[in-house]
């Protein structure tokens, strides 16, 4: 098998494209033919030691393939059966090896590489707006880096519910794609929350939705109405420094929550629910998939500088 190895942390350049053994899949595990790996922002901080994982690794966490054998035990999948994920370490790779329960059915009207673009994204978009804030019909919401990839899908997933979206982007041609995808209202970044509240009639947001992190978290408080929830969700910017919780209370009673997919995804029941919903969504063209660009392997280093410049949309995969 061939796959992407980091053997020790850094920029993009430490990524490695090495060849070993296929491992085969152990009892109660499944091995995939990777069709296509998603590329996302957490890859980029395992890579580079932001979130620190043992050495030597191989990135990656979601994709979408084919199975190619099973181990002893298993009996939800066979050969052939074509599966995605969103949490498997080690998806740089053209076989991918994990445990039963990790990977979910892909239906027939879904592709593999749709699959592999929106299970993570997918599904952060989903239990942000129907868990973490449930949006209610005719609340206004603001999504930061609304062109980029839970971003779009992000504000798909509002609109269906009824909501409002004010999508908040870094250049002229971000913004045409955020108004296209069904923004109400499109930001730039200076000044976004005391814009949102003149949008609001100075009543502010019912939630944002903020992948971003340091550099848009105060005004993304200020932006909030009594009551409102700040679901910060990533750092694309960097950590967010030490927060007084009494600004919580000056601000509104307001709800700050640092969620991650894991614990949304915690049981099979949940992890299988969320899917389903989310391909259901792609099979009735109620929620529409991206991908900004493909790169092959060997051009992982690639993909992770697209990322990391923020000049990306949509979703980035690797295509083994």
């Amino acid at each position: 098998m061939k796959a992407i190895v980091v053997e020790q942390t850094g920029g993009p350049g430490v990524m490695r494209l090495l060849e070993g053994e296929d491992p085969g899949p152990r009892p109660g595990q499944v091995a995939v033919r990777v069709a296509a790996a998603g590329v996302n922002f957490i890859d980029t901080y395992h890579r580079s030691g932001a979130y620190p994982v043992p050495l030597p690794f191989t990135p990656g966490l979601e994709g979408g393939g084919t199975v190619v054998a099973v181990g002893e035990g298993v009996d939800q999948f066979g050969p052939g059966d074509e599966v995605a994920w969103a949490q498997v370490p080690g998806s740089y790779a053209d076989i991918v090896v994990g445990k039963e329960s990790d990977f979910v059915p892909v239906p027939p009207l879904v592709s593999l590489e749709t699959a592999a673009a929106v299970m993570l994204q997918g599904l952060t978009a989903h239990y942000l707006c129907n868990t973490v804030h449930p949006v209610a019909e005719g609340e206004t919401v603001i999504v930061h880096a609304a062109a980029g990839g839970v971003g779009l899908l992000l504000t798909q997933m509002v609109k269906y519910k009824g909501g409002k979206v004010i999508g908040t982007v870094s250049t002229d041609a971000k913004a045409e794609l955020a108004r296209s995808n069904g923004c109400d209202h499109v930001l730039f970044y200076e000044d976004f929350g005391e814009k949102a509240r003149e949008i609001t009639g100075g009543e502010g947001v019912a939630a944002v939705f903020d992948g971003v992190g340091k550099d848009t978290f105060d005004e993304s408080l200020a932006s909030l109405g009594r009551r409102g929830t700040m679901a910060l969700f990533g750092q694309a910017s960097g950590p967010v420094p030490k927060f007084d919780p009494q600004v919580l209370n000056t601000l509104g009673s307001l709800t700050l929550t640092r969620p991650k997919l894991g614990d949304f995804t915690a049981t099979r029941e949940e992890y299988l629910q969320r899917t389903a919903e989310v391909f259901q969504l792609i099979e009735d063209n109620n929620l529409h998939v991206r991908v900004g660009d493909t790169f092959r392997l060997d051009e992982a280093a690639e993909a992770h500088q697209a990322l990391e410049s923020r000049k990306t949309t949509g979703k980035l995969l690797l295509i083994p």
